[in-house]
């Protein structure tokens, strides 16, 4: 994505005692008026200061003993701009034939009540089921066909809406898409190339689309989820702490856990989950498959339609995260990041769901957490209000903007290096003894290999 010198940026990091905002003035950055930073000699400053500024940063904070990734729309959208050129695509509101005015609303009130200015589709889904149950229980029979009808032809739209997003980004021309998705994969390894011996990492979103699961495929990346089975995975509650692991050849005794592997939770459901009787299972449908009737007509769905897809939470009231299955996703967000010594990153992600918030600002009550905002853009302004009312500066790192947060920017400059080999590691240490380096590349280079992406005892 292209950078305009009127967006602003915004970066807190280290021991900066307030955000910061800077503009971009061609290939050199300036600091908003008012804003004044130690690191910063001159009137401007260039990528370099802003790396050596960042990049050891993050490559601690991702050492922490708990380190989550909570990926929210613009993931989505980030990498649909890389391989397509345009933003992924949307679906606008439902139209009904009867209660339009009330459901549009009832959605805006809900909407207000989230810090949100107005109603989105999902909100619209989830008064419009609200509304169902209603109807039911009064015994309005005809009406509730008709809504339900209504509704099934709403979650088919949208259904489509997320598939033709992957379907873009799937069928764009070669060079563009192979860019994409290495810069995802990029994205991906820098979180996840964690040693055997840390806890794993720990992979939140709020998208309903399959993109995370294909670039952890491309990547060999190994996810986790409460999902098991072969043929159609079922959902389990009995969270079990599966893991991978290998014996080392020639070596007798414990195995060793294997690199490479991560928890995966989609907190909003997901475009391939379908309830069907008293389970919840997850179809073997195509990333960007052109619908998802065809895989609803397997046998053992028990004539399931689109309506039955799990892909409407409630992003206000907290009604369906008490529900099945959202009450264990949540549960499995809270369990995780509510421990000492726990960083979470965030990106993509507007903070526009209060339910999550609540969780975020619970584990910042753990003096040891660490809680990182990377964002393209702040659209609801939700970012720099939360910052400000939840008031522990010290546990919160901001990089808001296009220049800090665009997503290959972000992978190239600002991102942990992916993966070290040994040989580099030995390399490193043997350059240090015989000739020193600057001793900004030695806290970095030294971050990078203390027992993080190249240690020894794996």
């Amino acid at each position: 994505m292209s950078v305009t010198k009127e967006q602003i940026n915004i970066i807190k990091v280290r021991d900066d005692h307030k955000p910061l905002q800077f503009m971009v003035d061609e290939d050199k950055f300036t600091l908003h008026e008012g804003s004044q930073a130690s690191w910063i000699s001159g009137e401007s400053f260039g990528q370099k200061e802003l790396r050596n500024r960042i990049e050891p940063w993050l490559t601690s904070l991702f050492q922490s003993e708990h380190l989550s990734l909570l990926a929210g729309s613009g993931l989505t959208h980030a990498v649909h701009y890389l391989a397509a050129g345009k933003g992924a695509a949307g679906m606008g509101a439902l139209t009904f034939s009867q209660c339009q005015t009330k459901i549009t609303d009832a959605a805006r009130l809900a909407a207000e009540s989230s810090g949100r200015e107005q109603g989105n589709l999902e909100d619209q889904l989830r008064v419009a089921n609200e509304l169902l149950r209603g109807l039911v229980i009064l015994q309005m029979n005809n009406e509730a066909k008709v809504l339900r009808q209504e509704l099934q032809t709403g979650m088919q739209s949208f259904a489509h809406a997320i598939l033709s997003s992957e379907a873009n980004i799937a069928t764009a021309e070669e060079e563009k898409r192979e860019q994409a998705f290495n810069t995802l994969v990029t994205f991906l390894m820098s979180f996840a190339s964690r040693t055997g011996v840390r806890d794993r990492l720990n992979i939140f979103s709020t998208n309903y689309d399959r993109l995370i699961e294909a670039g952890a495929e491309l990547a060999g990346l190994h996810l986790l989820d409460r999902f098991l089975g072969n043929l159609m995975p079922i959902f389990r509650s009995s969270r079990m702490d599966l893991d991978m692991h290998y014996n080392p050849p020639g070596i007798r005794g414990e195995p060793r856990y294997l690199e490479g592997v991560a928890r995966f939770t989609k907190l909003h459901g997901s475009v391939d989950w379908v309830h069907t009787g008293k389970d919840v299972r997850r179809l073997g449908l195509p990333f960007g498959a052109a619908s998802v009737e065809p895989y609803l007509q397997a046998p053992g769905l028990g004539g399931a339609t689109s309506h039955q897809l799990m892909i409407y939470p409630n992003a206000a009231k907290d009604r369906e995260t008490a529900d099945y299955p959202y009450v264990e996703l949540f549960r499995d967000l809270a369990a995780t990041v509510c421990r000492p010594n726990s960083t979470l990153v965030t990106y993509g992600y507007s903070f526009g769901d209060e339910h999550i918030n609540r969780v975020i600002r619970d584990m910042l009550t753990i003096p040891s957490t660490h809680l990182v905002v990377i964002s393209y853009d702040d659209p609801l302004g939700r970012i720099m209000q939360i910052y400000q009312e939840w008031g522990r500066p010290s546990q919160i790192s901001l990089l808001v903007g296009p220049a800090l947060a665009d997503l290959t920017n972000l992978t190239e400059h600002y991102l942990p290096k992916a993966a070290i080999d040994k040989t580099t590691f030995r390399m490193s240490e043997l350059l240090k003894q015989r000739m020193g380096i600057e001793p900004a590349s030695a806290m970095r280079r030294g971050a990078e290999t203390d027992g993080f992406y190249g240690s020894d005892s794996v």
